[in-house]
């Protein structure tokens, strides 16, 4: 079992271990509706894309209200990618809302191989007891506390698509960081209050992954 290899990340809270990449991967996300989980699976596929991989981001369909549990994935490759279907599979899981472990199963079909990363302020012992017996590497994010430390409110997509990056090595931290950077300039061009907070959410994320 892989719980006996946990490290814990400086002040802020990832506990788990480091995987290592292969030539596909595939990732699925479980959050809520207005917490930017999509929103997160879409710009990793954009970075992704910008770093000369092959891509996939998607939301599964249906209702899109506020709050409701919604689903989205990522394939990022080496290779052109030819399946077109949800994953069922993944290698990653990454959970943005812990209430969901109440009435999901958060690692139906993952990887033991693999890992699921979840947005939590809980402890090892609370959590397993959601994860139907999974055996494979669990990291624990505090999100709410990194996204308020840097953006003074709980926008939880930022940190958690960081540590997505950091847990599945889908890129390099260096060049993950550059194409952020980029795409928040782009998109937040008049709020650099806005580009600095969230970049300051994917730096103190990577490091506590560490």
């Amino acid at each position: 079992m892989l719980w006996n290899r946990v490290r814990y990340g400086r002040d802020l809270g990832i506990e788990g271990i480091g995987i290592e990449m292969k030539d596909t991967v595939e990732i699925r996300w479980h959050g809520r509706g207005g917490q930017g989980a999509k929103t997160a699976a879409l710009l990793l596929a954009d970075v992704a894309f910008k770093t000369g991989k092959y891509v996939q981001g998607f939301p599964e369909y249906g209702p899109e209200r506020m709050g409701a549990p919604i689903t989205a994935y990522n394939r990022i490759s080496s290779s052109p990618i030819t399946v077109h279907s949800n994953i069922y599979e993944p290698d990653y899981v990454v959970v943005v809302d812990e209430s969901l472990l109440d009435s999901i199963d958060v690692t139906r079909g993952l990887s033991p191989e693999g890992a699921v990363i979840i947005n939590s302020t809980r402890s090892r012992d609370e959590i397993e007891e959601h994860l139907h017996g999974y055996q494979g590497a669990v990291y624990l994010v505090d999100a709410k506390a990194i996204s308020i430390k840097a953006l003074g409110k709980n926008y939880p997509n930022s940190p958690m698509l960081a540590a997505a990056v950091a847990v599945s090595k889908v890129m390099e931290r260096g060049e993950f960081l550059r194409e952020m950077s980029a795409s928040f300039q782009h998109k937040f061009a008049k709020k650099p209050e806005v580009i600095d907070g969230n970049m300051m959410a994917l730096e103190m994320a990577f490091d506590a992954v560490k």
